[in-house]
């Protein structure tokens, strides 16, 4: 199961409450929070426990009303924690993507639906026909997965990066006007905040070579320590007799005080 970032459609809150009886794996009840979210296209072909990514979060179909064409999803806490879905409202737009079936064609990148973190808007800029927007607020770790000219998923949109600022942890990404009346984003104003999922392969391809790469300074130091260790036996080897040597001195050179003292007193 996975999605492209090619959102299908807008869609709409209808609900966001928190439920009262949600069954847990042990026969326990407790409270969970449950979002209903009203649909078309999308749930023409969905069923109970079916993916759909909801803006670009990856949530599990609890329950399908045709009637009043909305499927209904459980927000875990992590889920609540990593992205802007608890602060919907009842009427928020958000976008809406199927998980891809065998046969449907990959028109984005390889997205999972598991978002990393939120981003703030920080500017929206007109550039021609386009529409510029600054993402800033990203947390440290994870802006050596963004980079420019690579993938990015900006609530379940699949993007390509214009630019990145490190040191500022932002960067920017343009919507052409295809994009501006398909997805939400530029619905919502400075300073609101935005779903982020990094490429995964570049997670993959960053732990790869931070493994290697620990692995072989571990190797290395191991090399150095093993040089070492003889080295400073050798040292430890001859500081001993020089140690020795010095006491025998400090002895020779007190007697031979005492013996010239003995003599002059004798004179």
């Amino acid at each position: 199961m996975v999605f492209s970032g090619i959102v299908q459609e807008m869609g709409k809150v209808k609900s966001l409450e928190e439920a009262e009886n949600v069954k847990m794996w042990n026969g326990e009840v407790t409270k969970g929070t449950i979002m209903k979210v009203e649909m078309k296209s999308s749930l023409e072909d969905a069923y109970i426990d079916c993916s759909i990514a909801i803006n670009g979060v990856c949530l599990t179909v609890i329950a399908i009303d045709k009637k009043e064409s909305t499927a209904a999803f459980g927000l875990a806490p992590e889920t609540l924690r990593r992205s802007n879905l608890g602060s919907l409202k009842v009427g928020s737009p958000v976008n809406v993507e199927p998980s891809l079936k065998n046969t449907d064609r990959n028109s984005g990148h390889y997205v999972q639906g598991h978002v990393d973190c939120t981003g703030k808007i920080l500017k929206k800029t007109k550039d021609g026909d386009s529409l510029r927007m600054r993402i800033g607020d990203v947390p440290k770790q994870y802006m050596e997965y963004i980079v420019e000219k690579g993938y990015i998923a900006i609530d379940g949109t699949s993007l390509t990066i214009t630019d990145v600022n490190v040191e500022e942890r932002s960067f920017e990404y343009m919507l052409i006007p295809h994009t501006q009346a398909s997805v939400i984003m530029p619905l919502k104003d400075v300073n609101e905040t935005i779903n982020i999922e990094v490429d995964v392969m570049a997670k993959y391809a960053s732990q790869n070579i931070h493994r290697i790469v620990d692995g072989r300074i571990s190797a290395l130091k191991a090399k150095v320590d093993d040089g070492i260790t003889p080295l400073k036996t050798q040292v430890d080897d001859s500081i001993i007799p020089l140690k020795t040597q010095v006491k025998l001195l400090w002895v020779a050179v007190g007697v031979l005080s005492a013996v010239c003292i003995r003599l002059m007193l004798k004179k």
